[in-house]
């Protein structure tokens, strides 16, 4: 019988079969960062076209972390019980459909309709992309390619903002959404080459009211965040809090729940990495948005120098993510991501107090050291989730590894557009109202750092994951 956290039956898989499936989930991972960190930097020319405000801009890339976040756990549990590969290749037609769709939207409401639609793509790729990786690689490798793996994601969000600013610049912003679709073919081409073992729990059903009770609580949470301070908005987050103290009580009596709550309550690895996770990216998601307005209006840079500006952060991300992912397969991965959570909150510390005389060298410099910091905390982060449950819950810990990760990202946008609406209200953002959007950008940073700072706590109380 395997140990925790070990992916039995690797000698089945040749050197090809295994290159195979990291390429196809590498290749699958990275198409919704670029996407992401892309649409940013084109933001304000979609608002100049539609005459679109801050708020609604953000609806933009929050709607599709919604969709997302709703959705992950659930398809999670479904590759668990019928498959991962069947959720994997079918997620990459429904997110290249998406993109495509967004490329040809004639208004904001039917972008955000589209953006819907991807998430539902990107929910069903992340809930399953890990997860086919830790299946099939053997342990004492696990660190490695999962930082492979992390890279590509980084890639994404690299080649996002300066291919963005010149796509953008050059032909558009439709371009930005278009120029994805050849590899959201050359990805689905390759998911058939993928094998993976079966899943083993079949017979188990699926929660249909836990999936309900679940969405609800999350799309109540992100709106009531983005209506503060309106009544509606407080309204809503109560709501929310009813919806989780309703889910816990299903979940905890239903057979056989949507998200087993026992994994954060018995494992205790388990539990605290998701939360370093979640409050990380909570922390750290928004981080573009605001410097993409930043560059864009504080200090009147263009999409593409503006882009060229933010690549910094995921370079490093990028180049560094492998190495943190190895070095976890050796060192406790608690001690690696709670140093690069440690580097996070000193940088997010230091962008708050940026204004229009901040020179570019630093703003770069600042991004560098961030993208470090990262990628010393996702890899060995993810490491320590994946390699902490037995094989039965690889898809539901993908999913729930998601789920932290696009729930702190919705909070993440969710306070920024609090933030909006407090100091500056829902206005296009004309010359007459950067002032108040640099104090929206100190206002969000501060609260980033402090929050990054206690991340750093719960990351290192962890325990160890080896003994």
């Amino acid at each position: 019988m395997p140990a925790p956290g070990q992916a039995p039956h690797t000698l089945e898989y040749t050197p090809r079969e295994l290159r195979c499936v990291l390429f196809a989930a590498t290749m699958a991972s990275f198409l919704s960062p670029y996407i992401a960190s892309s649409i940013n930097i084109a933001l304000p020319l979609i608002g100049r076209e539609f005459g679109a405000d801050a708020v609604l801009l953000g609806w933009i890339p929050t709607t599709y972390l919604l969709t997302s976040a709703v959705l992950l756990i659930p398809f999670g549990r479904l590759a668990d019980l019928y498959g991962m590969k069947k959720i994997f290749t079918s997620g990459i037609i429904v997110y290249s459909l998406a993109v495509l769709l967004c490329g040809f939207a004639v208004s904001v409401p039917m972008l955000i309709g589209c953006e819907v639609l991807a998430g539902i793509g990107g929910a069903m790729i992340y809930a399953t992309a890990i997860a086919l990786v830790t299946a099939v690689f053997p342990g004492s490798e696990r660190g490695r390619v999962l930082g492979i793996n992390v890279s590509a994601v980084y890639i994404g969000l690299s080649a996002g903002p300066f291919l963005g600013g010149v796509l953008a610049e050059a032909f558009g912003w439709r371009s930005i959404f278009l120029s994805i679709v050849p590899v959201g073919i050359a990805a689905f081409l390759l998911s058939f080459r993928v094998k993976v073992a079966g899943a083993g729990a079949k017979k188990e059903k699926f929660d249909y009211l836990g999936t309900v009770i679940y969405g609800f609580m999350l799309f109540s949470l992100i709106y009531g965040l983005s209506r503060v301070p309106e009544r509606v908005g407080f309204a809503l987050l109560g709501g929310s809090f009813v919806g989780l103290l309703a889910f816990v009580s299903w979940e905890m009596r239903y057979e056989s729940p949507v998200l087993n709550l026992r994994l954060f309550r018995d494992n205790h690895t388990f539990a605290l990495s998701n939360l370093a996770a979640l409050i990380n990216y909570s922390a750290t998601a928004a981080v573009a948005f605001l410097l993409s307005l930043f560059l864009q209006y504080n200090k009147g840079l263009s999409p593409l120098a503006a882009g060229t500006v933010l690549v910094a952060q995921p370079v490093v991300m990028a180049l560094f993510s492998p190495f943190a992912g190895k070095l976890s397969d050796k060192v406790e991965p608690r001690i690696v991501a709670s140093v690069g959570m440690g580097l996070a909150a000193v940088c997010l510390f230091a962008f708050s107090f940026l204004t229009e005389e901040t020179p570019l060298r630093n703003i770069t410099a600042i991004l560098m050291v961030l993208g470090l910091g990262f990628a010393l905390f996702s890899s060995p982060n993810t490491n320590a989730i994946m390699s902490s449950v037995e094989r039965r819950y690889y898809g539901i810990a993908s999913g729930t590894m998601g789920t932290m990760r696009l729930i702190g990202q919705m909070l993440s946008m969710g306070l920024s557009m609090m933030i909006f609406s407090i100091f500056i209200g829902r206005v296009e953002i004309t010359a007459e109202y950067h002032s108040e959007l640099l104090t929206s950008v100190h206002t969000a940073f501060t609260i980033f750092s402090a929050l990054c700072f206690i991340g750093v706590f719960a990351s290192l109380g962890r325990g160890k994951l080896r003994h």
